[in-house]
């Protein structure tokens, strides 16, 4: 079967992605410094934020973002690890098998990380719950290596570029399997809100409107209590 150069994936899509890794880098960079932990807050709310639009998108996006296009098939998996060891490995227009599951895992730890961040900022659960927030990130920080260089195997076994698909959208595949709108609406509204958000929080915005006026008054009850 011929093979063209086709629109897989959307605009959200990719701002997600590139959000997501960003955010959470910045987070975890942050994590053990006292100068910067009004940074580590905001980039954890940011990563809870974009997972609960990730979420949503996986429902009503376009095909390839949507859940139903990559389930968790604990047996395709396996198949598709054997293939890579044979002169055909299965290729995929969207997720393949194993890169899916590691995308559901990423997203379950990315939610937890940030509720038990928030709680943990919050003063709930004590220190056994910030030890568990701490464990969930360095789970997710090993997690995003072991995808990072599976991306670039498949990258390699696949003579495609990967990374780049993730940065234009196209990658090879079938005559008309490729999406047809890429959402660019929707893509600038979250780009919007992240920015927005860092914005506020960088008091670049009006009193009251940005996320780190609700830290610094956190700050402050916390002070005087």
């Amino acid at each position: 079967m011929s093979k063209q150069r086709i629109l897989v994936w959307d605009l959200p899509t990719r701002a997600f992605h590139w959000l997501l890794a960003g955010s959470f880098l910045g987070a975890f960079l942050t994590a053990e410094s006292e100068r910067y932990r009004d940074i580590h807050v905001v980039l954890g709310y940011s990563v809870l934020g974009l997972v609960v639009f990730r979420l949503l998108w996986g429902v009503i996006g376009t095909r390839y973002a949507r859940f139903s296009s990559f389930p968790i098939a604990p047996r395709r998996v396996l198949e598709y690890l054997k293939s890579l060891f044979t002169r055909s490995p299965q290729h995929h227009v969207g997720h393949n098998p194993a890169g899916s599951l590691a995308i559901y895992a990423i997203l379950a730890l990315a939610l937890l990380a940030g509720v038990t961040g928030y709680a943990a900022y919050n003063e709930f659960g004590g220190e056994a719950l910030a030890q568990l927030h701490e464990g969930v990130a360095n789970a997710m920080l090993g997690l995003v290596a072991i995808h990072i260089g599976a991306v670039m195997l498949s990258s390699l076994l696949h003579r495609e570029n990967l990374v780049a698909a993730m940065l234009n959208g196209h990658k090879q595949g079938p005559a008309g399997a490729g999406i047809h709108r890429k959402h660019g609406l929707v893509a600038a509204a979250v780009l919007l809100a992240t920015m927005g958000f860092w914005a506020g929080s960088a008091g670049l915005l009006p009193q009251g409107m940005g996320a780190m006026s609700a830290v610094v008054q956190h700050q402050a009850q916390r002070g005087s209590g």
